[in-house]
């Protein structure tokens, strides 16, 4: 690692305290005994708190580590998100008509569905990035499930951008973060299904699920489901 590598792995175990939406905990820390309450060890049985308590210091040490440095990477990469999409919205606001090519070549935008490039002009770049900043945001107040198709694609640019910020400074975290994290933010997620490996991928076909649709990318998933204003309308 060079200077410059310890430099940020100390500023995100830093921010990593900023991250108070989500708990070590639940980003894949397994818990300790010694740091629960009584009333709380009764969730576990005998074994299982054995099986906890016997961790070598050493191997507890480096979890902590890799743990606080994930939450600040995700604090980091929120502002990081934010920031370019509004580049891309700029970009987006010099063009008389947005083609897939110039998509292509922008920061966030060019990592979603491919097959919809043709719609992200700068109304829906608006609209995604008030939906990405209330994301974000709930990693400081408290998180919540992604209301609608687009929040959940916020998160998977979120984790893009962590992922592009842990290959440039090679940072120590556990191996599986990224499926860890998914599994926590995204569970249920509908938005995969929007992806796929080939290149050839179409629009859905008439008779597929209607739910992706791209109308249906700003709207909740459920009434109990919240999406900003600005982004429903």
């Amino acid at each position: 690692m060079s200077a410059d590598d310890d430099d940020i792995t100390e500023e995100l175990l830093a921010d990593a305290g900023k991250l108070t939406g989500l708990s070590l905990e639940l980003l894949g820390l397994d818990p300790h005994p010694d740091d629960m309450t009584a009333e709380q060890r009764l969730q576990f049985d005998p074994e299982e708190l054995a099986e906890m308590a016997a961790a070598a210091p050493v191997d507890r040490q480096k979890s902590v580590h890799q743990t606080r440095l994930l939450a600040g990477l995700l604090w980091n990469s929120s502002s990081i998100l934010i920031d370019q999409l509004f580049r891309d919205l700029g970009t987006l606001s010099t063009l008389e008509v947005p083609t897939p090519a110039d998509i292509a070549g922008t920061s966030v935008l060019s990592s979603l569905p491919s097959q919809f490039a043709a719609s992200y002009d700068a109304k829906f770049t608006q609209k995604f990035i008030v939906v990405a900043a209330d994301v974000t945001a709930s990693l400081v107040r408290g998180w919540t499930a992604p209301g609608c198709l687009a929040a959940e694609l916020a998160v998977r640019c979120l984790l893009d951008q962590a992922e592009i910020t842990e290959e440039i400074y090679e940072l120590d975290l556990a191996e599986d973060w990224r499926a860890d994290v998914e599994e926590v933010l995204l569970e249920d997620a509908e938005s995969g299904a929007l992806y796929s490996d080939d290149d050839s991928a179409e629009l859905p076909s008439e008779g597929a699920d209607a739910s992706l649709d791209f109308e249906q990318w700003f709207k909740p998933f459920a009434p109990g489901d919240s999406v900003p204003p600005y982004a429903y309308s």
